[in-house]
């Protein structure tokens, strides 16, 4: 059982690893974001690992890293034996196989990708204090979640050389952007979008979800957005008092409006097909989730004077949709 001690080091360190001494109904996935500076490369590398319940096959039990590619839809899986992952418990630190992840860049060796990304400027945090541990704000302090998320950087500059397919393509200029998700299980239901392309606004950035929270006995929505623009980082979230006034999902767009301590938010994403990623069941990593990276969000955040503090559209974008979203519409309060 994990120590009082090394679960507040966790929380203080949303970007390390936090499965030491887990060898049962775990994973943990960094989510890594990889676009040039003119779009027409767009890539999400995502190293982690899963255990699964004791019942379950052994075989269940691996290290992997997926890659989308976010211009064509396609994806890979590749699996790793768990001897293979390495992560530090007190830093943004991973290394499966010949694969090396950490703040200053990655280092891949995939048959999709290899060379070197560089991370040319400082990576940028959701900030974690003891009051406010990071995204999840106070729910970041219980033990009993089952799905706890991290977002290590808003975004950062990129350098270095990929060779995409057998073809060299110089990152120089572009952006990058990277979060990560631990516990034993993704929600039942959930809609997620992220995008530090918007058009007027090089140093904005969004991060967005909403999501079926088990919770002891039943379960309740909670959502979480980040939109950080001018220097400043403003937070709707269901605990710190913010109230959706609209959430509609259909087949081509999620439209999404909010009011909170920062002022309001209006949302439209655009819906665009995408490629299957894995996603962690108690029992497996299940090819279930289509994502997108070619998704465009509209965006307006307005002040509690009525001004308007940002319009624009944000590109690629990435967006998930999936699960009962039917029971994410029917919870809201």
């Amino acid at each position: 059982m994990q120590s009082i001690g090394a679960f507040v080091q966790g929380v203080m360190h949303p970007e390390a690893f936090h499965g030491t001494g887990k060898n049962n109904l775990f994973f943990e996935g960094w989510y890594i974001k990889i676009v040039s500076a003119d779009q027409t490369q767009r890539w999400a590398v995502i190293p982690g690992i899963f255990r699964g319940q004791r019942s379950s096959s052994p075989d269940q039990n691996q290290a992997f890293i997926q890659v989308l590619d976010g211009l064509t839809g396609r994806s890979w899986f590749h699996k790793f034996n768990t001897d293979a992952f390495h992560a530090a418990r007190d830093k943004f630190e991973v290394k499966i196989g010949n694969n090396t992840f950490n703040a200053f860049g990655a280092d891949l060796d995939l048959p999709q990708l290899r060379g070197q990304v560089r991370y040319t400027s400082p990576l940028d945090p959701w900030p974690v204090t003891l009051r406010e541990p990071g995204i999840m704000g106070w729910y970041g302090m219980v033990p009993l979640m089952e799905c706890f998320h991290g977002v290590v950087s808003f975004g950062h500059s990129l350098g270095g050389v990929l060779e995409i397919e057998g073809n060299q393509v110089d990152l120089s200029g572009g952006r990058g952007y990277i979060e990560k998700d631990w516990g034993k299980s993704f929600p039942a239901g959930y809609v997620w979008m992220a995008s530090n392309h918007f058009e007027g606004a090089p140093d904005a950035s969004l991060v967005a979800s909403v999501a079926i929270i088990p919770w002891l006995a039943s379960s309740f929505r909670g959502f979480i957005i980040g939109f950080k623009h001018s220097g400043k980082l403003n937070r709707w979230a269901t605990y710190n008092g913010s109230k959706e006034a609209l959430l509609n999902i259909d087949d081509s767009h999620v439209t999404w409006s909010l009011t909170g301590p920062d002022g309001t938010l209006e949302i439209r994403a655009a819906r665009v097909r995408g490629g299957l990623l894995h996603a962690p069941l108690r029992s497996a990593m299940y090819q279930r989730v289509e994502e997108t990276l070619d998704a465009v969000i509209e965006l307006k955040h307005i002040d509690s004077d009525g001004s308007v503090l940002y319009e624009g559209r944000g590109t690629s974008a990435g967006l998930e949709v999936f699960g009962d979203i039917q029971k994410l519409l029917g919870s809201r309060t």
